[in-house]
């Protein structure tokens, strides 16, 4: 791990994730962040503190329970529409891609490494990605991000809000990922689909 001064406590939490599929249970695990106040960009040490997280925030968790693991900490950003983006800790095993993340929809959290490209990844994700209107709406998606470029801010074990990291996915480019004579073709979601997808969500 880089020198950031993690509590004994925080470290023996990373110690335990040593795995991308015990991340993954940990990011499920924690209640999906419903802030009344407004949304909220927690580092992993508050969402370690506060047992709370949503796709961003569990993002950033995974990405550095990941570092931890010997990982570069990686994010890739989702973008859609007529819904929320969505972001991804990545990483590879063996040239091969995968995903831990945190999500209220059962089907845009985990992928096993077993991808060749950033976009097989994503495109894993097309037909579980869509809103409660059952329309299918994910549409870019960025390049994986080194969050090694903010450390310079403590992003891992910040105390407030780390608002500087999704500001920044926002700037950068994505690339499509449908062409425009294939969008209003698109169906809506099947209703069993739909009905799987919001297993679990809170």
């Amino acid at each position: 791990m880089p020198h950031e001064p993690f509590t004994a406590g925080e470290r023996a939490v990373f110690r335990r994730l040593s795995t991308p599929e015990k991340i993954q249970q940990y990011l499920d695990d924690l209640l999906y962040d419903k802030e009344p106040r407004g949304p909220r960009c927690r580092s992993p040490r508050l969402v370690m503190r506060d047992r709370t997280a949503h796709c961003m925030s569990g993002a950033l968790m995974g990405a550095a329970a990941l570092r931890a693991q010997g990982h570069p900490p990686l994010l890739l950003d989702l973008e859609a529409v007529h819904d929320d983006d969505h972001v991804l800790a990545v990483f590879r095993r063996r040239g091969h891609w995968g995903a831990v993340a945190k999500s209220n929809y059962a089907g845009l959290r985990f992928r096993e490494p077993v991808y060749r490209t950033p976009r097989e990844l994503v495109m894993s994700y097309f037909e579980h990605y869509y809103n409660l209107h059952r329309e299918k709406t994910l549409r870019r998606y960025s390049r994986p991000v080194n969050l090694e470029r903010f450390d310079r801010i403590g992003w891992m074990t910040a105390e407030e809000d780390v608002w500087d990291i999704p500001e920044y996915l926002t700037t950068i480019a994505h690339t499509p990922i449908l062409r425009p004579h294939q969008v209003p073709r698109l169906g809506r979601v099947d209703r069993r689909l739909f009905a799987a997808g919001l297993v679990g969500r809170r």
